[in-house]
């Protein structure tokens, strides 16, 4: 969940995370519809998930006791990177504490393992070349500052387009696949 300008910080609400003053929690709120419910419920029954510790902190306060609306996030497995935190209670969490870790889990079989929030966590891989897919939720708002999505260390890397929608209340919901290296050229006039 990304608005304009690429802020991904506390998009559930005001509380979720204000670390360096952001103000702005709980963005989605206004753009929630049934249109935008159902994409989230099919994509969030297919995968795992790896998270940074401040993300993981705020789900497993969370999620436990709303899993009734999605319930694939409680059965998931939870693979937390974090050099502090080594276990919790909420069931089918894991913790790892380096970049190698992530990559054996990513040569693993299993489901697809999904990055949500976890902005640190977003910029190490995508530094790291370990991204293979975006989906997308662009919000039709700019909040001018807070934690974003892109970092100057990424990986130059080329994506293709491979679904979107846009639901009624102006989100747009786009998935990439990765698709090999940047090209460039000379725009013909």
């Amino acid at each position: 969940m990304i608005t304009l300008d690429g802020v991904l910080q506390a998009p559930g609400g005001p509380d979720e995370d204000t670390s360096g003053g952001f103000q702005y929690g709980g963005w989605t709120a206004p753009y929630g519809d049934e249109v935008f419910n159902k994409a989230m419920q099919e994509e969030l029954q297919q995968a795992d998930y790896l998270l940074g510790r401040k993300t993981f902190e705020i789900w497993e306060n969370y999620w436990p006791e709303h899993g009734n609306f999605w319930p694939a996030i409680n059965a998931g497995e939870k693979y937390v990177l974090s050099t502090t935190r080594k276990q919790s209670d909420w069931a089918h969490s894991h913790f790892v504490d380096n970049i190698d870790a992530i990559v054996q889990l990513k040569k693993s079989d299993g489901r697809d393992i999904q990055v949500w929030g976890s902005s640190e966590l977003i910029h190490l891989l995508l530094e790291h070349d370990l991204v293979d897919a975006l989906r997308l939720k662009i919000y039709p708002i700019i909040l001018g500052k807070g934690k974003k999505l892109f970092s100057d260390d990424s990986t130059a890397a080329a994506f293709q387009l491979t679904d979107n929608m846009v639901t009624p209340s102006g989100v747009v919901i786009a998935s990439y696949k990765r698709a090999g290296a940047v090209k460039t050229g000379n725009v013909a006039v």
